[in-house]
């Protein structure tokens, strides 16, 4: 899914758009227990608490994508595949979606084995709150200029969307009670918290359902709960954010070896800045294979026999299929050269100021100094301030 795409969804989450039709829940307690379950048409609900849950549900459309927000395919193998057993059993976990989409959550064994599913996989100490709710969109229709049609609707769109909220106690202190014109010590409530982890299904791809794929969302992008996803959907996660940041720093150090000086990993760089560039009006995260980042190692200048070796480096740290999205492997707002005692952050079109240089026989880092100078918020005068005098 596309950011476009996604806030297109998250519209519908607000009084003014909403089309939810059913709002279904059930409270866990740190031993999994079920301690109640709520059951209700979305509507039906106390304005105030509509709001609440308003804040709550958008929350699983936001965040980066690629980092907080994952799209999973589920694999074909698992949709072709047919279920077995109870028909309330959730063996196939593609079908076992779909069936709790089309029930609109009227099916209450399908709503106890998706509540029974979760509690037997999440992972987490405390008491919890699994929401989810079922909603049919009617989705505009657009011009060729990109302008909605409210009149018009291309299709509609059926999804269900959940989450996995933490219970936690309000922290004690003072509360002031009007009636009695004083202060006393605060009552401490359970209250629901964000979402945790949550999932839009079917995904919402080129404005239309799209039944193979799933939007996963994940509070820290770095426990994405491998198990739980695959118990869970049975979708393949990729590299978390920062692993795929360490698989392709491993990646240039193995493939570069002793030819990995400044100059090249500025080349680099430059090249990824120029990447970012030219698709910095496309709605989609830029992912790159294995083919488009050797392609960049090359445009950076990297010799053959070094990339000779490439594609065995980049099976053995990445995987062969494996795709790497660009913003998580190379920030190109900044160029960072760190050393264990000082840190340079330099504008990535301004690299030019940073070389390196050996000096009464010691290496190092050299940066030109152009125009004013601050020092802790102090401007300070340098040696072209003196030439000038």
């Amino acid at each position: 899914m596309t950011k476009k795409e996604i806030a297109e969804i998250k519209k519908l989450l607000t009084p003014k758009n909403c089309s939810i039709t059913r709002i279904c829940g059930c409270y866990v307690d740190g031993e999994k227990n079920k301690k109640t379950e709520l059951k209700q048409a979305f509507l039906a609900l106390p304005e105030e608490d509509m709001f609440k849950y308003f804040e709550i549900l958008r929350k699983v459309l936001s965040g980066t994508l690629g980092r907080n927000l994952l799209t999973l395919e589920f694999p074909l193998a698992l949709e072709l595949a047919d279920s077995t057993g109870d028909a309330a059993a959730p063996d196939n976990t593609h079908e076992f979606l779909l069936r709790l989409r089309d029930s609109k959550l009227k099916d209450d064994a399908l709503l106890e084995a998706y509540y029974d599913k979760i509690i037997e996989n999440y992972e987490y100490v405390g008491n919890y709150l699994i929401l989810v709710i079922h909603d049919v969109y009617d989705v505009p229709g657009r011009t060729s200029d990109g302008i909605e049609m409210e009149d018009a609707s291309d299709e509609v769109y059926e999804y269900i969307l959940s989450c996995i909220c933490p219970v936690e106690l309000s922290k004690p202190g003072l509360s002031y009670d009007a009636e009695a014109n004083t202060f006393r010590n605060r009552t401490r409530d359970w209250v629901v918290s964000l979402p945790e982890t949550g999932f839009l299904f079917p995904a919402f791809t080129d404005r239309s359902a799209d039944i193979h794929s799933i939007l996963y969302y994940s509070k820290n992008s770095e426990e994405l709960k491998e198990g739980f996803v695959d118990q869970l959907f049975g979708c393949p996660l990729p590299l978390s954010a920062d692993s795929q940041k360490e698989t392709f720093q491993a990646l240039i150090e193995d493939t570069l070896g002793e030819d990995c000086d400044m100059a090249t990993v500025k080349s680099i760089h430059d090249r990824f800045t120029e990447l970012a560039e030219e698709h910095k009006e496309s709605p989609e995260p830029v992912m790159l294979d294995k083919n488009e980042v050797k392609t960049i190692l090359a445009d950076s200048g990297v010799a053959n026999d070094r990339l000779a070796e490439f594609d065995r480096h980049y099976d053995e740290t990445a995987g062969e299929n494996t795709s790497l999205l660009m913003n998580n492997v190379m920030n190109t707002r900044s160029f960072e050269v760190k050393t264990p005692d000082v840190v340079i952050k330099v504008k990535p079109e301004r690299t030019d100021l940073i070389e390196t240089r050996t000096i009464d026989g010691r290496e190092c880092l050299v940066i030109e100094l152009g125009g004013s100078v601050e020092v802790n918020g102090i401007t300070v005068r340098h040696s072209e301030n003196h030439e000038e005098e």
